[in-house]
């Protein structure tokens, strides 16, 4: 996300010729500002480069520079885009269970609070069934909530494994508060993947349900398996019809979207439809699930729910409605993401750079930038083969007045494999190679490894900042 020209934005295709981006400001000048700041206009020197200063001699002429070498810039940071591929060290998301199909699947810590919960109304409800069970109710209630917990995974194992079948990388399952999440990384290339990949989680609920149904049969009713059985075959019918819901962040809500990107052509129309139908899904659910209860339509009758039972159902719909609400939300700001990331290309926001030897004085170098219209340095060996990146805030580090007498190689980086990209890439790869390596400027090279620029995480950032403004 690296912008290039004294504007503070990305450019545009237009005003880069064929081999390379367009005149920028001149690296003394445009490292000493911060990102937000206007460059000063320019009324003697020609495009966008700011001939006034830069020069880093003791001619006099390089007053701007000096005057705004003083103020410090906030080191660049990566953009937040999208999760890229799994990395060795990958950021953990509770206690790992293990690695079926080569997922991990964590257990979040939400998820032992649950369990508790789970364990404390089940053991209530086996006291009026079972009360000769005494204190033992509460292991069976732990039974069921690991039962319970169990069937979710595999609800989350169907959307797994169709997402590998369709080669789309899923990063992780976590079980937490209120079920599991399945993080697949891509999305669907078509409408009818989309919709598969969603309903194929649903299915397995309605089946298992239905198996644990055939296993209640032959089993006495009144028993602990036949309360175990029964309640398992419930819960996973729940969880089917809840997630069968058509608004997102839920499954039925990714079917609708499949509809609608099916019907319209545009994914991002599926998105939009399915995402309000989930907030409006998240205000019944606030309002209509303590009316459910108080009516009597849950199977308690309204005398029974008075008291505590009010107010735990109306905690119960308040937390189920902020989480499908923030889930709708989510998935807006991620559509509206992939929208725009073809819009970030390397070769579009690398700045110019100019080649200069190691022992070349700082002055002399930002000299020689400024005379080429170049906003960045790249140091190389008499051969021309680049070793290190000088860096934006080691340079404006450096009072002017010890410039001439600072090497280039002092200020600079050395250069990594992960720091070489492509002029070519864009996107969601863009992000992924920059989150991979993680450092303030990148050298930019052509295929035929000629040198192409260098680009700064910091112009990165504010591009796609900016990509994400944009209306869709």
């Amino acid at each position: 996300m690296v912008e290039s020209g004294g504007s503070g934005r990305p450019r545009p295709d237009s005003e880069q010729s064929a081999e390379h981006p367009a005149t920028p400001a001149s690296p003394a000048t445009d490292l000493a500002q911060t990102p937000d700041e206007p460059k000063p206009e320019d009324d003697s020197g020609t495009g966008d480069t700011d001939t006034g200063a830069g020069t880093g001699t003791e001619a006099g002429n390089d007053k701007t520079e000096a005057e705004t070498a003083a103020e410090p810039t906030a080191p660049p940071t990566l953009p937040k885009g999208p999760p890229p591929p799994r990395p060795p060290e990958q950021p953990r998301g509770g206690l790992l269970m293990g690695r079926p199909f080569g997922v991990p699947v964590y257990v979040a810590p939400s998820w032992f609070l649950v369990a508790a919960l789970i364990t404390w109304v089940f053991g209530g409800q086996l006291d009026r069934v079972l009360p000769e069970l005494g204190a033992a109710r509460y292991l069976v209630s732990l039974f069921f909530a690991v039962a319970f917990y169990a069937s979710v995974l595999i609800h989350e194992l169907a959307h797994t494994i169709a997402a590998l079948r369709f080669k789309l990388p899923v990063r992780r399952i976590q079980l937490q508060f209120f079920g599991g999440v399945s993080e697949i990384e891509k999305e669907a290339e078509t409408p009818g993947r989309e919709f598969w990949l969603a309903f194929v989680g649903p299915l397995l609920s309605l089946v298992l349900s239905g198996l644990f149904y055939l296993a209640l049969q032959p089993v006495e009713p009144g028993t602990v398996p036949g309360v175990l059985l029964a309640g398992l075959m419930i819960s996973n019918l729940i969880v089917a019809i809840f997630n069968l819901l058509p608004g997102l962040p839920l499954d039925g809500g990714r079917m609708l979207r499949a509809v609608v990107w099916k019907i319209t052509g545009k994914p991002m129309s599926g998105t939009i439809a399915a995402a309000w139908v989930g907030r409006a899904l998240a205000v019944s659910v606030l309002v209509g699930l303590p009316l459910l209860t108080q009516s009597g339509a849950l199977g308690s009758s309204a005398e029974d729910s008075v008291g505590m039972d009010t107010v735990t159902d109306a905690l119960l719909a308040a937390i189920l409605a902020a989480i499908i609400w923030t889930g709708a939300g989510n998935s807006l700001r991620m559509a509206r993401l992939r929208e725009h990331l073809p819009d970030l290309r390397a070769r579009t926001l690398t700045r110019r750079a100019v080649p200069v030897e190691t022992d070349t004085p700082l002055s002399e170098a930002l000299r020689r930038a400024n005379d080429a219209g170049a906003r960045a340095l790249v140091v190389v060996d008499a051969h021309g083969e680049p070793l290190s990146l000088v860096r934006e805030a080691a340079i404006v580090g450096v009072p002017e007045h010890r410039r001439p007498w600072v090497a280039v190689s002092g200020l600079a980086q050395d250069l990594t494999d992960g720091m070489r990209i492509s002029a070519e890439l864009a996107g969601e790869d863009l992000l992924d190679v920059l989150r991979a390596t993680p450092a303030t400027e990148y050298l930019v090279v052509e295929e035929t490894g000629e040198i192409f620029g260098v680009l700064s995480a910091a112009d990165v950032e504010r591009a796609f900042v900016k990509a994400m403004a944009r209306p869709s």
